[in-house]
């Protein structure tokens, strides 16, 4: 049996909650790998919706185990209010079915100041973050200033990490004209809500271990998608992680040999949140179409998503990049009044013809796109969970994006609901 990572093969907001809610009734632990409380993962189950942020989707599972890797950066405030919310659905959320690396980086209330700061200074140039502190956050992870979970067990330690961190910040607060952060009101609010933290604490990596040799099945959950990877994305308008499948071993402490198989997630056509280009953007009624259909809100920001046909050079680029094994392609019955579908076969630029996506963000702006056009079906897929039941065309289109991008469509979803979707190959025993 395979462990599986899941991961967004475009820009994000594919669908990876549900599938990952879907897989999860194999698994027997779910970890989420990077990321924070910008990730945003609706679940539908039984007509009840249930909105994540930070919880793993597993949480919505009973007898599964749910862990925040140490790639993961966390806002603790943030997610102790999402632990009341979904409690209040009816999930448990306890030290046995939840838990916390204690290596993992904590959002503090200056991370978010200075990324609204810097969005509101950037005019034109936004990069369209979610202004939740997660950038600023791992900025300091990465200057080995930030303050980690493991931190919040010791007052004298976390007193001589402020010191630090503040000292960073503070310089820069004084030099924007921003009110300082004072470190005892800050190292108060740390210490009241450290008990409510710690009780979740645990050496992730060891459990993890401990989890393989008892054979766990476990899926490690990606966030947002890989063209938002801070290294293969469209840089510079991408996320402050690798969203990569790689990370899911850096980012939980788990070696790579025991990741099996690559799922990516893809929709039928494609959306973006935020700044940054688009190649197959829709500025018109076809594009605006899309987004009420496939109701293109943010489930964190409640922004509207820019809306486009599918990109088949960019998800064969991720594919390429990231090893991904199958595509569990979703939302297919967005599609389905449309008298046409297109696909993005190669680019443009500069009256030179293009098969992959440039790594200048200038070229990528100017770039078009080189469409292939499939007739649509005009019948409805909604709910659909066998293959052979979908029409003919939406075969046809299925099996041109699949033969486009050079990995199996190992799913079909068709309705937000957990069991609207159509197998073709089990991650985990593939």
């Amino acid at each position: 049996m395979n462990n599986v990572v899941v991961v967004g093969s475009q820009w994000g907001d594919e669908g990876k909650g549900k599938i990952v809610d879907w897989l999860s009734s194999e698994a027997d632990i779910v970890v989420r790998f990077q990321g924070g409380h910008n990730a945003g993962h609706t679940l539908v189950i039984n007509k009840k919706v249930f909105k994540l942020r930070l919880l793993p989707s597993g949480i919505v599972r009973e007898g599964k185990i749910s862990i925040l890797g140490n790639g993961v950066v966390i806002d603790p405030w943030a997610l102790l209010d999402e632990i009341e919310d979904i409690k209040k659905q009816g999930i448990q959320v306890n030290p046995e079915n939840f838990m916390i690396s204690e290596s993992a980086s904590l959002i503090l209330p200056f991370h978010q100041e200075m990324d609204e700061i810097r969005e509101d200074a950037a005019g034109k140039e936004k990069i369209g973050t979610t202004r939740r502190g997660i950038g600023p956050c791992y900025e300091d992870k990465v200057g080995r200033r930030s303050i980690r979970v493991m931190d919040l067990r010791s007052e004298t330690n976390l007193d001589n990490r402020l010191e630090n961190v503040l000292l960073h910040h503070n310089a820069i607060r004084k030099g924007l004209k921003k009110k300082i952060f004072k470190k005892g009101d800050l190292k108060k609010s740390l210490l009241d809500i450290a008990p409510k933290i710690l009780k979740f604490a645990k050496p992730v990596w060891l459990k993890l271990d401990e989890f393989k040799k008892k054979g766990k099945k476990i899926l490690f959950e990606g966030a947002q998608g890989i063209l938002l990877d801070v290294d293969h994305g469209t840089y510079p308008y991408v996320t402050s992680s690798n969203t990569v499948p790689a990370m899911a071993a850096t980012g939980s402490g788990s070696s790579p040999d025991r990741i099996g198989y690559i799922l990516g997630i893809a929709k039928a056509y494609t959306t973006r949140v935020g700044s940054g280009p688009f190649p197959t953007e829709l500025k018109d009624k076809i594009g605006d179409n899309l987004g009420k259909r496939g109701k293109e809100f943010g489930t964190v920001t409640a922004r509207k998503r820019r809306c486009g046909w599918f990109d088949g050079v960019l998800v064969r680029q991720t594919i390429k990049i990231s090893g991904i094994n199958g595509i569990a392609l979703t939302k297919l019955d967005v599609l389905d009044e449309l008298d046409e579908v297109k696909m993005c076969i190669a680019y443009e630029l500069n009256g030179k013809k293009l098969d992959y996506l440039p790594a200048a963000s200038e070229d990528q702006f100017n770039i078009k796109p080189i469409y292939k056009t499939f007739p649509g079906w005009k019948s409805k897929t909604q709910g659909i969970r066998n293959i052979k039941d979908l029409p003919e065309n939406a075969k046809k289109y299925i099996y041109a994006l699949e033969d486009f991008i050079g990995a199996k469509i190992s799913s079909i979803s068709t309705s937000p609901e957990r069991d609207d979707t159509i197998l073709v190959e089990d991650p985990f025993k593939a």
